[in-house]
């Protein structure tokens, strides 16, 4: 190889070694979008299995620490018990509004339901708006005696890096996570799963249940062929660039 050569070979380390960098973080993000895909699928397989047709019994007590989301998410169940009103936790969460991209801030009503059995499952009761936060202006939302609650098994909440800290003393919450709750007000016996309630009207119209989303978007082949297009796109340009380095006059490189 000429030293002209040999030169023109040497100034496209740096600019090889970005773009190399740059493809392989190209085709991570495709990579993870086809698992994301891969993941969503599966849900909605389980909702359409699980969440429609008759109710049935949530899982008996003795089985509660053996729970797992991918088994019993999404099942559609009815059970009958006491709601302690007293441990209602309103959780600050979003529910679409009437206008798209226009959601309503408020609160998911998370409360205890004590079986006959002495054991206590949460519901989620449904959203209520930030001004009825305090019971006192729902006061016909609160049914005493046995109540029958038909609705879909969920797992607790994720928290993540930018869930703000729950502070029970002043009944604040940022997560539905029943054993944060149950832990907070010493109730013992809890399932480790939630009931979201569904559209059967309240007393006093509040809170609205019905609000687990059965419809997901699945855009996720269209990401992951956008960022592995992005890539081939990358290599050719790359590949362009090399050619016109490495056929261009020496002179141009010597200047």
């Amino acid at each position: 190889m000429t030293a002209s050569g040999s030169h023109k070979g040497r100034s496209l380390v740096v600019p090889g070694l970005a773009a190399l960098v740059a493809l392989a973080i190209l085709i991570g993000l495709g990579t993870w979008q086809l698992q994301r895909m891969a993941w969503k699928e599966d849900l909605i397989a389980q909702i359409q299995a699980r969440a429609y047709g008759e109710p049935g019994a949530i899982l008996p007590e003795p089985e509660w620490a053996s729970w797992r989301a991918d088994r019993d998410e999404f099942r559609k169940v009815r059970v009958t018990g006491t709601f302690l009103h007293e441990f209602e936790a309103p959780v600050y969460g979003l529910a679409p509004g009437e206008r798209q991209g226009a959601p309503i801030q408020g609160y998911y009503l998370i409360t205890p339901l004590k079986l006959a059995s002495g054991a206590i499952v949460m519901v989620n009761r449904g959203f209520i708006p930030t001004d009825l936060r305090d019971p006192a202006r729902r006061s016909e939302s609160q049914p005493t005696g046995d109540v029958t609650i038909t609705g879909l098994v969920r797992a607790p909440e994720v928290r993540n890096t930018f869930t703000p800290n729950d502070d029970p003393a002043k009944n604040q919450w940022f997560a539905r996570d029943p054993q944060a709750i149950a832990a907070a007000h010493k109730l013992e016996r809890v399932a480790p799963f939630l009931i979201d309630a569904d559209a059967s009207p309240n007393p006093g119209g509040w809170p609205r249940g019905g609000q687990t989303p059965l419809t997901l978007p699945n855009n996720h082949l269209q990401y992951a062929i956008t960022w592995f297009g992005i890539a081939l796109t990358l290599i050719g340009v790359f590949a362009a660039f090399a050619w016109r380095r490495l056929q261009g006059p020496a002179s141009a490189e010597l200047k």
